[in-house]
C-alpha cells in the first residue's frame, strides 16, 4: 500500500475518533469529578454508580471512547472513568507516554482511593495500560477486561503497524482536524498535535509482553471484534497464552479455563467500545463466581 493510502487511513481513523463524542453526549452528565496527584501526574477521574469498583480506561486520543456504555456499566457497579496522561482533562507532562508508567498511575490511583483491589477494564490503548497494571501490580487488580488488546506490536495487521510508525510524522496533519471536531471542542485544553506525536512515539516502538501474559494469574476476559484491527491468529495466541484453547471443556464444563474469550459479531475495532452487547458480556464475567487461575 502506498504511503498516501496509509495517511488516508490514519486521517479517516482520526475523523471517526473525533466523531465518537456525539454518541457520548447521550451519556448522563459527568458526576463526581476528581483529580488525584499520583506519580507526578494530575490524574482526572469521574465516579459513576455504586457497588464494586471498576476502573475504566479509554482508547487512544478519545477519553469518551465508551460513549453511552459507561452509563450501562455503572448500573451494577461503581465505574471510575480515568483520563490517562495527556488525554481529556488530565494535563500532559514531560514524561513520555508508556503503557508501563500509565499502568503504575492506575495502580497508584487504586491505592489513593483505598480500594484494595479493583476490577480494571481497558480498550485498545487503555487495554495495554490495563494489562500493564495487572502485570506490574497484580495485588491491586481483581479481574481484568481487555477490549481489543495485543500482546505484541505485530498483533495488528501489517498495514496498522506501518500506520503506527507514521503517526508521529503525520501528527501535524491530524491534530488540527481533531481540534476542530466535537471532541476538540469538548476538550479545548488538549494540544492535539502533541498528543498524536506522543501516541505515535509510543505505538512505533515494538513491544512483546507474551511472556508476562503467560505468567498472569489475574482472571481475564478478552474481547475482540469479528472485524478487528487485530489479526485473528493473534487473538487465538493471546487466548492460548492465558490458558485457553488447550482442550475440550468436557460435557460438564469442568475442564474449561478460568479466563474467557468473546468475539462480538458485526463489530470493528472502532465500534466495539460503544457496541450495545459489550456491557452485558462484561457484567456476566465480572459478576461470575470466582475460579482460581493456575
Amino acid at each position: 500500500m502506498l504511503r498516501r493510502d496509509f495517511l488516508k487511513t490514519a486521517v479517516a481513523t482520526a475523523v471517526l475518533i473525533a466523531d465518537l463524542p456525539v454518541q457520548a453526549k447521550q451519556t448522563p452528565a459527568v458526576s463526581n469529578e476528581h483529580f488525584a496527584d499520583v506519580n507526578g501526574q494530575h490524574l482526572f477521574y469521574s465516579m459513576h454508580g455504586g457497588g464494586k469498583p471498576l476502573i475504566l480506561l479509554h482508547g487512544g486520543i478519545n477519553p469518551d471512547s465508551f460513549g453511552g456504555n459507561l452509563a450501562e456499566l455503572a448500573k451494577g457497579r461503581q465505574v471510575i472513568a480515568v483520563h490517562l496522561q495527556g488525554h481529556g482533562r488530565t494535563p500532559d507532562t514531560d514524561r513520555p507516554l508508556r503503557s508501563e508508567s500509565m499502568g503504575d498511575d492506575v495502580a497508584a490511583l487504586i491505592g489513593h482511593l483505598n480500594l484494595g483491589k479493583a476490577d480494571v477494564m481497558g480498550y485498545s490503548f487503555g487495554a495495554s495500560v490495563a494489562l500493564q497494571t495487572a502485570i506490574r501490580h497484580p495485588d491491586v487488580v481483581d479481574r481484568l477486561v481487555l477490549v481489543s488488546a495485543t500482546m505484541r506490536q505485530d498483533g495488528f495487521y501489517p498495514e496498522g503497524v506501518v500506520a503506527f510508525k507514521q503517526l508521529e510524522t503525520n501528527a501535524a496533519t491530524l491534530g488540527p482536524g481533531v481540534k476542530a471536531s466535537p471532541l476538540g471542542k469538548a476538550y479545548p485544553d488538549v494540544d492535539w498535535t502533541k498528543l498524536f506525536r506522543k501516541v505515535g512515539d509510543l505505538t512505533k516502538r515494538p513491544w512483546d509482553w507474551s511472556a508476562d501474559v503467560a505468567k498472569l494469574h489475574t482472571r481475564t476476559l478478552l474481547i475482540f471484534a469479528d472485524a478487528d484491527a487485530i489479526r485473528p491468529e493473534h487473538m487465538v495466541e493471546f487466548w492460548k497464552a492465558l490458558g485457553g484453547g488447550q482442550r475440550d471443556a468436557g460435557i460438564d464444563g469442568s475442564l474449561r479455563p478460568a479466563n474467557e474469550l468473546a468475539i462480538l459479531p458485526n463489530t470493528t475495532h472502532y465500534t466495539l467500545p460503544v457496541e450495545p452487547m459489550l456491557p452485558e458480556i462484561v457484567e456476566r464475567f465480572l459478576g461470575a463466581a470466582s475460579t482460581a487461575v493456575g
